[in-house]
């Protein structure tokens, strides 16, 4: 099953914010076993994001989509995602009882505008202040605030999509060259891709700042018995070149 993410908001193609959900999503997703398969940032513009939501829908992946999803007149999210689906929208039920339960006494109309959803969503839950996100067509829309929007994703794949925790035979390794560019490796890179089609090969060169090795991370990610022996490969070719090398943590 593919996994996208959707990150959400002018603030971040402006700069006013960075954003921390990708490298947080890759974490997650690696933690069990899963990886990220595509992201895309969109701003908050109502057509952009219903002509987004169109594409992604269609695509059938598992989707985290990252803000928009409050009650300010700049939170598009919820409204897009109904036009995308050429669904209505509604004050969601079991979200009206979480946010009347959250502000008692001071429930306002803007406050249950955040319990507004498709119709046929299902909420998250938010452990953090009870107004909950949505899910509908293996869509996800949490919050942009990473407090909040961090345990609902964990909650996501540890209720709905468990049953696929490390089920994929799929691993990354690699190893640190030193002192090399990639040109001096580049008939290792061939080889070892031509021996190995069934897995990747990628190179991640650094630009040494005065006073600093070079060096290039190199490596392979395919199955765990192909990723083996393909590195065994690499480790001796690159030896037998004279380069000093080690495992990558």
């Amino acid at each position: 099953m593919n996994f996208g993410a959707l990150i959400i908001g002018d603030e971040i193609l402006s700069g006013r914010r960075s954003d921390k959900h990708l490298a947080k999503i890759i974490e997650m997703l690696g933690a069990r076993g899963l990886k990220l398969g595509w992201a895309r940032y969109v701003g908050d513009e109502p057509a952009g994001l219903i002509e987004t939501l169109r594409q992604t829908f269609a695509t059938g992946d598992v989707v985290f989509s990252f803000g928009g999803i409050g009650a300010t007149p700049d939170d598009h999210t919820r409204e897009s995602a109904a036009a995308a689906l050429g669904a209505d929208i509604e004050l969601h039920p079991a979200a009206e009882a979480e946010i009347r339960a959250r502000f008692g006494a001071e429930i306002t109309p803007e406050r249950l505008q955040m319990g507004v959803f498709p119709v046929g969503s299902e909420i998250v839950p938010n452990p953090y202040n009870r107004i909950p996100g949505f899910s509908i067509r293996e869509h996800y829309f949490v919050p942009g605030f990473p407090v909040m929007a961090w345990p609902m994703v964990e909650w996501v794949l540890d209720t709905r999509y468990a049953h696929l925790h490390h089920a994929e035979d799929y691993i990354e390794r690699a190893i640190t060259v030193w002192d090399a560019y990639e040109g001096q490796l580049i008939g290792l890179m061939r080889e070892l891709t031509e021996a190995f089609p069934d897995t990747t090969l990628f190179s991640l060169p650094t630009i040494a700042a005065e006073g600093q090795r070079r060096s290039i991370e190199l490596g392979m990610k395919g199955t765990a018995a192909r990723v083996a022996e393909a590195m065994a490969r690499l480790k001796a070719s690159v030896g037998a070149q004279g380069f000093q090398w080690e495992d990558k943590a």
